[in-house]
């Protein structure tokens, strides 16, 4: 399976390197974002209670989540095209790892976002955003960027497996990135959202990452806050990538 996986995952990321203006045409809404929410919402900092003084500093975790969101969400339109065009097909008559298959592909979309994100990072600082730039903050933040990303790919994979059309995925592509990105902190800090809106914040994956990113990339780094978002979102990713694969050999038994 580790086999397979690695040479699937090999073949998509050629397939990458070959077209690269994909993966950077991706960034073009989070980049629109950064500048205009950076300028739009700068003066509510002088709000009492805001957590930072810089707006921008505030809101590039919720920007690199968003990058996050955008590249991964989608990665499911790549596999069901594939599935209708009977690659999938052939792929099942060899002895390939089934496993592999989709595991391949999610692989795939997150390193995608890995690389996007660092991207964000960099034009995050050059627009003046004072972050902690020290490799441990970079190396959690990273690990906060893989584990959504293979949350996301993995739902977005199994909702192709399961719904084999690509409008409704479309749609649900949709449904997985804006409203989830207002019902979580990446705009305005938790304590500043109406309290039906702190409650689906809770069960909210993207609000979990956003929070732990923010814990170590801006002002003091807090370890503990870190860790108990990263728990949470450890859970959802497993669940995830268990669904997309059993959705899968179920669609294929």
């Amino acid at each position: 399976m580790l086999a397979d996986t690695w040479y699937l995952f090999n073949k998509y990321m050629k397939i990458t390197v070959r077209m690269p203006m994909w993966t950077l045409f991706t960034l073009v809404q989070p980049l629109i974002w950064l500048i205009i929410f950076g300028q739009l919402f700068k003066n509510i900092t002088q709000l009492p209670g805001f957590p930072t003084s810089s707006y921008i500093d505030f809101f590039v975790p919720g920007v690199l989540i968003m990058t996050v969101l955008f590249g991964s969400s989608w990665s499911g339109v790549s596999l069901l095209r594939e599935i209708q065009s009977g690659t999938v097909d052939k792929m099942l008559v060899s002895p390939v790892s089934r496993v592999a298959i989709v595991l391949s592909r999610v692989l795939h979309s997150t390193a995608q976002v890995i690389v996007q994100a660092a991207i964000m990072l960099v034009v995050s600082w050059a627009m003046g955003a004072r972050l902690n730039l020290v490799a441990t903050d970079l190396a959690l933040t990273m690990l906060v960027v893989l584990l959504l990303g293979l949350c996301f790919a993995s739902i977005s994979n199994g909702f192709a497996i399961v719904l084999q059309r690509e409008e409704p995925l479309v749609i649900i592509g949709n449904l997985l990135t804006l409203p989830l990105m207002f019902f979580s902190s990446a705009l305005v800090p938790t304590s500043f959202m109406p309290d039906w809106i702190k409650y689906i914040a809770m069960i909210n994956p993207v609000n979990y990452a956003v929070e732990a990113v923010r814990a170590v990339l801006v002002n003091t780094p807090n370890l503990s806050h870190y860790g108990s978002s990263i728990f949470i979102l450890i859970l959802f990713t497993a669940a995830a990538t268990w669904w997309a694969v059993a959705a899968f050999n179920a669609q294929r038994d």
